[in-house]
């Protein structure tokens, strides 16, 4: 029993360390509201994310591959939050010198600290991932979920259906990660509704603090709708989809180097 429980403890440790950069940003955004009447809060917010962003490369907590990963997602976001913001889904009602059609430039780094938390994860706990599915499935079933995101404007919601694939393809796939040398598993979806599920308790406390706003909280605040637990769960999707994917196109390119010097 004192095993686990030493276990549970380093296994919190190393998720606290590695939410570190959303959890300075969201401090950044509850202290914005002090520097309102110098700086718009979005101006300052973007500064705040650049900043923490270097602070994290320079000082090593981060190396250049994540940085690089990272700076996708923040485009990947940024696209989203452009198409989703101009038919309404939310808005940023403050003013801001860093917009782009209604959009501040930092909303992007909400979406990069997604990434930024899933590769520390995958280094800090070394996870592997058993019996993922063909790269190919694994990229269309991402590309299906991306695009979703942007076609139920037009046509009908498909994210049940693929949530059908994904519950098939990744059925047997399982997370190990290691505490202390000794390995633990979890299955891959488990892992997936559980990271959705917290991103959605983040997202209420971002809200809260206007970050953006829904429709239904312009005149006061109220909890982030439950429906978007299951987008956050297939955000999240996307991004380990898209971190898997990468890292095995790194693996395989380290392994021809290996074998092309030998």
């Amino acid at each position: 029993m004192k095993t686990y429980l030493n276990h549970f403890l380093i296994f919190v440790y190393q998720q606290a360390l590695s939410c570190l950069f959303p959890v300075l940003v969201f401090s950044m955004l509850a202290l914005s509201h002090l520097f309102a009447n110098i700086l718009p809060r979005y101006d300052f917010m973007l500064i705040a994310c650049l900043s923490i962003q270097a602070i994290m490369y320079y000082t090593k907590i981060e190396t250049k591959d994540e940085v690089l990963v990272i700076c996708i997602f923040h485009l990947l976001g940024l696209l989203m939050e452009l198409f989703k913001v101009h038919f309404g889904s939310w808005t940023y009602p403050e003013l801001a010198y860093t917009k782009l059609l209604g959009v501040p430039l930092y909303s992007g780094f909400m979406y990069a600290s997604v990434a930024s938390y899933m590769c520390q994860a995958w280094r800090r706990l070394n996870l592997q991932i058993l019996n993922w599915p063909s790269h190919n499935i694994a990229r269309i079933i991402g590309a299906l979920i991306y695009l979703n995101f942007f076609s139920n404007h037009f046509i009908i919601d498909v994210r049940y259906a693929i949530g059908l694939l994904i519950i098939y393809f990744f059925r047997r796939s399982v997370v190990v990660f290691y505490l202390d040398g000794k390995a633990y598993r979890m299955p891959t979806i488990l892992s997936f509704l559980l990271i959705g599920f917290f991103i959605w308790l983040a997202e209420n406390l971002a809200t809260s603090l206007g970050a953006w706003k829904y429709a239904y909280q312009h005149n006061a605040w109220a909890m982030v709708n439950y429906q978007k637990i299951s987008s956050w769960g297939f955000l999240v999707i996307v991004s380990f989809i898209i971190v898997a994917e990468l890292k095995t196109l790194k693996s395989a390119t380290e392994h021809t180097k290996r074998i092309v010097t030998i």
